[in-house]
């Protein structure tokens, strides 16, 4: 199927098209229309009159737009493995808020649609068993490929599950990297992408994974273009099978701009599989030790973590903030990819809160803090539907994971000694950005600079600013977020040295109107102190039903009452908007440290509960079902340095 990519011109809309490409219309070729119809545009005349327009020569306001940056289809070997039949192109037309006929053969559809997307496909195997399956002859003369053709499409389900276990091996078949296959889907996949872009409307970001990894220890990247497919195909996306060390994928980055003049960056995600690896604080993954080179550039290509997926949930963990009620939220903490178990000693660099922290003594030590990321929340579902509601969810895979009755007990994933069950499978999240409009451009840009924020699934929306003088009549303004940006910086930002006693900031959430109400809205700090130590600590800033509790003596509110019935509740309590203008109390100026938002609903039911009520099942006790959904900002940086 050919594609043909579609710029903008002018504005104007196609009124023809097909898997978005249509006929562009030139200039000259308008001019003669409007010729042939006698029509001359018109001279506008501007008078003299005061301006009515407060926006007519101001730059656009920024918007949250909704989207999911780590997405994969048929075109990820472990994708078809699991069984995903949907291709790119259904992967987008669902996003845009289209049915579609998932895997397993259930309608599916987006309660709305999301702003963005970026399909990220494996880059190891990439496109090859599309290939296998269609009878590539390169494929078909290893003998291993053959078994695992018939594997594939002659066998039961479970026989083909197994095969899942090769993403852990580095003995698979070299044909599996064929240069040819792995250019053929990069050209479909990247052409596709061009083909659904509408800008202002609908914004597929070209991206893939770079499934890094130590043996079963997850160093995973997706990367991100901000630019178009001519441009992304200038260069084949980097595959872990040429090597698994992060630096060798800052090496493709850079090699990428300079090729092609554009723009890259890449997203770190599931620390909690790494075993101890993801944010490393003097070893390197691979053995080498912490250096000024490393942390410059992990600062440079590095700018935005994935803090929650469905494989769990990685702000922050009990035993790394003991004195935080909700620090442990769809927490995975068993082992990696290859069924390795978890040491204790490993969780403290698998966790955001905690990289947030040894970034600024990192700073301190080499000039630049490694770990001074945004936070943005994705599926990682392998069923090129990316669902993040409780009442919609369609599992991490197709095999298995997509609505049935027996899902909650199924193995979604494991090995070894490690197996995990369905019902742990977190259905989150998505990537929220601030930006002045829906283009590669700016969503890119919003990326980059961090403003940007994770929530796990529900469409909360979220304002963090930092400042020196902010009030109260600042915070109630009808232009509350102007007045932000002009006298403060946003989420993603640093302030400059203290110009007062203390920073202050202006926080403002509002509900998703097809969610929970929202609980408490805290502020999550970070420091470093004259010793060298780092600490933090949760401020509670503004609740809802204040008539039912209160901060205690040790800065905490009482939990909400729980509504959940089965698979319903109800909003009669929680609050539709939180806002706080806050002041740190503990403030030094001396001190570096970190700030930001964190946004609490009230408890819901889960996915697992409406699966209970959709499939008449009673589950047993341990299977969690409620769920508190919540939204990480981005953080504000003090920095007295600066």
């Amino acid at each position: 199927m050919n594609f043909t990519k579609t710029p903008a011109f002018l504005g104007l809309a196609c009124a023809a098209m097909l898997l978005g490409a249509c006929e562009q219309k030139q200039p000259d070729q308008l001019q003669s229309k409007a010729d042939n119809t006698g029509y001359v545009p018109s001279q506008p005349k501007r008078n003299n009159d005061p301006q009515y327009s407060p926006v007519a020569d101001q730059p656009l306001a920024k918007q949250v737009y909704w989207g999911d940056t780590h997405l994969h289809s048929t075109f990820s070997m472990d994708a078809f493995i699991f069984g995903n039949t949907l291709g790119p192109d259904e992967a987008y037309r669902f996003a845009k808020g289209e049915r579609v006929i998932a895997t397993r053969g259930q309608p599916a559809q987006l309660r709305e649609p999301l702003d963005f997307l970026v399909l990220a496909d494996h880059t190891d195997a990439l496109g090859s068993m599309v290939a296998l399956k269609a009878g590539n002859k390169t494929l078909m003369a290893n003998a291993t490929l053959q078994d695992w053709s018939q594997i594939l499409f002659e066998s039961e389900e479970s026989a083909r599950r197994q095969l899942d276990a090769t993403q852990t091996r580095q003995d698979t078949p070299s044909e599996l990297e064929d240069g040819d296959i792995r250019f053929n889907a990069w050209d479909y996949l990247t052409s596709t992408a061009d083909a659904h872009y509408e800008p202002g409307k609908f914004t597929p970001l070209i991206g893939f994974e770079y499934t890094a990894q130590k043996g079963g220890q997850n160093l995973h990247r997706v990367v991100i273009y901000r630019d178009d497919a001519e441009k992304a195909q200038m260069l084949m996306p980097l595959s872990p099978k040429q090597d698994s060390d992060p630096r060798r994928l800052w090496d493709f980055l850079e090699q990428y701009e300079q090729t092609s003049g554009g723009n890259v960056l890449a997203i770190a995600h599931n620390g909690n599989l790494s075993n101890g690896l993801m944010f490393p604080t003097a070893e390197l993954e691979f053995g080498d030790q912490m250096n000024s080179d490393y942390v410059s550039r992990r600062a440079r290509w590095e700018p935005v973590y994935e803090v929650t997926q469905i494989k769990g949930d990685g702000e922050a963990h009990p035993l790394l903030s003991p004195d935080d009620r909700f620090a442990d939220y769809e927490t995975w903490d068993f082992g990696d990819f290859a069924g390795v178990l978890k040491k204790e000693d490993m969780i403290a660099k698998e966790y955001a809160r905690e990289a947030l922290k040894q970034g600024l003594a990192l700073e301190t030590k080499y000039g630049t803090n490694p770990y001074k990321f945004g936070m943005i929340g994705s599926t990682d579902s392998h069923t090129s539907l990316a669902t993040a509601e409780e009442d919609n969810f369609y599992g991490k895979h197709s095999a298995n994971m997509e609505p049935q009755p027996n899902r909650w007990k199924e193995a979604v994933g494991g090995r070894g000694d490690v197996t995990i069950p369905g019902f742990l499978m977190a259905s989150s999240g998505y990537a929220a950005v601030w930006a002045a409009e829906n283009t590669r451009e700016a969503i890119w840009d919003a990326l980059q600079r961090r403003e940007v924020y994770a929530t796990t699934g529900s469409r909360i929306t979220v304002r963090f600013f930092g400042g020196w003088d902010f009030t109260e009549d600042d915070l109630y303004a009808s232009n509350m977020s102007d007045l932000g940006y002009q006298r403060g910086v946003p989420m993603g930002a640093s302030l400059k040295e203290a110009e007062s006693e203390a920073p202050v900031f202006m926080l403002h959430a509002a509900k998703d109107p097809n969610s929970a109400n929202l609980d408490r809205l805290q502020v999550i700090k970070g420091w470093e102190d004259e010793a060298g130590m780092v600490h933090e600590k949760v401020f509670n800033v503004d609740w809802s039903n204040p008539e039912l509790r209160g901060l205690d003596a040790d800065g905490k509110v009482a939990d909400i009452p729980s509504t959940v019935e089965g698979a319903t509740y109800s909003h009669r309590y929680g609050a539709p908007e939180l806002s706080a203008l806050w002041q740190d109390p503990e403030f030094k100026a001396g001190q570096k440290a970190f700030y930001y938002a964190r946004v609490i609903e009230v408890p819901s039911p889960r996915w697992t509960a409406y699966d209970a009520s959709k499939f008449g099942l009673v589950l047993p006790e341990y299977v969690q079902k409620t769920t508190q959904e919540r939204a990480y900002s981005s953080p504000i940086w003090y920095d007295p340095a600066q």
